[in-house]
C-alpha cells in the first residue's frame, strides 16, 4: 500500500547492542516535511508458562524505566535470523532454570507478532503458552509467584502484573481459554 509518505533524508542513525536510534525527515503527501524518530529493536517473546495447572512468574526484576522491581512472565529478545518459536525453548531453560526438554506443549498466541508501539518503533511481541512437565522440579530460586487457573486467581494476577506486554499476553491466553 502507497501511503505517499517518502523519506527525505535521514539526520541520525546511532547503534547499540540494544536497538537503533533513527531521525529522518518525512515528506506527508500534502509536501509538508516532518521530523520523525524512531526505534529499530529485535523483536520479543513473552511466554506463559504452565506447570500442574498453575501460570509460573518470575521473581521481581528491577525495572528502570519504572524504578522499581516487577513480576512478570519469562521472555527474551529475538535474534536476527531466528524465528521467535526457537527463542521460546532457550528462554525457558535461562529463566526457570529447567530443560528445554521439559516443555510438553508449546502453543503460539498470536502468529504474525504485535507491534508494540507502531508509531515510534518496529519491534513486534510473540506470546506463547508453555505446558510443563508434571514432574519437572522448577528450582525455588526460578520462582517469583505461582497463580492458579482459575477466574479470581487470573483477576488478582491482572492486578499485579504491571508490564503490559505480559497483561496482554495473559489477557489473550485467559480470553483464548474461555471462549
Amino acid at each position: 500500500m502507497n501511503t505517499g509518505w517518502q523519506t527525505q533524508d535521514r539526520f541520525l542513525e546511532l547503534h547499540s547492542q540494544w536497538l537503533t536510534v533513527i531521525g529522518e525527515h518525512l515528506q506527508d503527501e500534502t509536501g509538508q516535511i516532518l521530523e520523525y524518530w524512531r526505534v529499530e529493536k529485535a523483536d520479543s517473546v513473552i511466554i506463559l508458562p504452565i506447570h500442574n495447572q498453575q501460570l509460573i512468574l518470575l521473581p521481581p526484576t528491577y525495572r528502570p524505566g519504572l524504578g522499581q522491581k516487577t513480576l512478570d512472565f519469562p521472555g527474551g529478545r529475538v535474534p536476527e535470523g531466528e524465528q521467535a518459536v526457537t527463542v521460546v525453548p532457550k528462554v525457558i531453560q535461562r529463566e526457570l532454570g529447567i530443560p528445554a526438554e521439559t516443555i510438553s506443549q508449546l502453543t503460539p498466541l498470536n502468529s504474525q507478532g504485535w507491534a508494540v508501539n507502531s508509531s515510534f518503533s518496529n519491534q513486534k511481541l510473540f506470546g506463547f503458552v508453555a505446558e510443563l512437565q508434571p514432574t519437572v522440579q522448577i528450582p525455588a530460586n526460578f520462582i517469583g509467584a505461582i497463580y492458579p487457573i482459575n477466574h479470581d486467581s487470573i483477576a488478582s494476577l491482572l492486578n499485579t502484573l504491571i508490564c503490559l506486554q505480559c497483561r496482554a499476553m495473559l489477557l489473550e491466553w485467559w480470553f483464548e481459554l474461555t471462549q
